[in-house]
């Protein structure tokens, strides 16, 4: 069996892409006694069954700028550890189908904005152009975050750890 230590600065419990991003961020801080357990494998958790969605448009301040930094992280840490994360910034479109939403999301939107996101507020027939599929019955609005993406949650864990 091997050698197990008794006693560390840190143990954070579970391996999915939230246990590896804490380790991951307190050994860039430079801590050195950080444990992490995982009762059979990284990522056999919730992890592996996320959609790896990466969007940056939160209500919150707090949670905007958490989003566009995970957005920034998850586009350089493949060329950081080496290992894959299958993130592709492919954009990511929200429409408002009433004027409290349009409202709502515009407000979003200026928050974001603020804090360096890269969004733009698009007509009903900008976002038929970005996406011809959609059905544009009642939409009064929408808007365009080109750097959002979708990455594959547990190569991002992985790559974290």
């Amino acid at each position: 069996m091997a050698n197990i230590q008794d006693k560390a600065r840190v143990v954070i419990i579970g391996g999915g892409v939230i246990g590896c991003s804490v380790a991951y961020h307190l050994t860039k801080l430079g801590w050195k006694d950080v444990v992490l357990l995982e009762r059979k494998e990284l990522t056999s958790g919730t992890t592996w069954h996320a959609a790896g969605l990466i969007a940056q448009l939160r209500a919150t301040a707090n949670m905007t700028r958490l989003a566009k930094y995970s957005q920034e992280l998850y586009g350089t840490l493949e060329d950081e550890t080496g290992v894959a994360t299958g993130f592709k910034r492919v954009g990511a479109i929200t429409v408002a189908l009433t004027e409290d939403r349009k409202e709502e999301l515009f407000r979003q939107a200026a928050m974001a904005r603020a804090f360096g996101v890269e969004i733009e507020e698009i007509s009903p027939a900008e976002v038929g152009e970005r996406y011809p599929h959609v059905n544009l019955d009642g939409v009064t609005a929408g808007v365009y975050l080109p750097k959002d993406g979708q990455g594959d949650p547990g190569n991002i864990a992985l790559s974290l750890a």
